[in-house]
C-alpha cells in the first residue's frame, strides 16, 4: 500500500485551498471543486490581464471622442488631425486632459486645427 498523506500532497493541497478562501459553497471547502474553481479563477484573471488594457483605450476614445464632438469634430477626423498636425499625445493624455482639464484640450485642439 502507498502513502497518501505524506507532507508535499498536504502542503499542496494547503496551498490550492488557501487559494481558494473566500469561495462560496464547497468551493472552499471540498478539495475536488476548489481545484476547478482556482484553475477557472487562474483562466479569468489571466485572459483580464489582456481584455483590460482593451477596455481601456475603448474608454479614452469614448472620451475624446465626446469631448472632440463638442468642438465641431469627430474622432476619426481628429486623430489624423493630431497625427498630421505631429503632436505626440497618446490617446490616454488626450483623454485625460479632456476629461479632467477642458481648457487645455481646447488648447490642444486650437493647435492641431491650425497645423492641420
Amino acid at each position: 500500500m502507498r502513502a497518501r498523506n505524506g507532507t508535499i500532497h498536504k502542503n499542496r493541497r494547503k496551498r490550492l485551498m488557501r487559494q481558494a478562501e473566500g469561495y462560496r459553497g464547497g468551493r472552499h471547502r471540498l478539495y475536488r471543486f476548489a481545484r476547478h474553481a482556482v484553475m477557472k479563477a487562474g483562466f479569468h484573471a489571466f485572459n483580464d490581464r489582456r481584455r483590460k488594457k482593451r477596455d481601456m483605450r475603448a474608454l479614452w476614445i469614448q472620451r475624446i471622442n465626446a469631448a472632440v464632438r463638442e468642438r465641431g469634430l469627430s474622432y476619426s477626423r481628429f486623430m489624423d488631425m493630431v497625427h498630421k498636425s505631429g503632436v505626440q499625445m497618446n490617446r490616454k493624455t488626450l483623454a485625460e486632459l479632456a476629461f479632467s482639464d477642458p481648457r487645455a484640450f481646447d488648447v490642444v485642439v486650437e493647435t492641431v486645427r491650425t497645423a492641420a
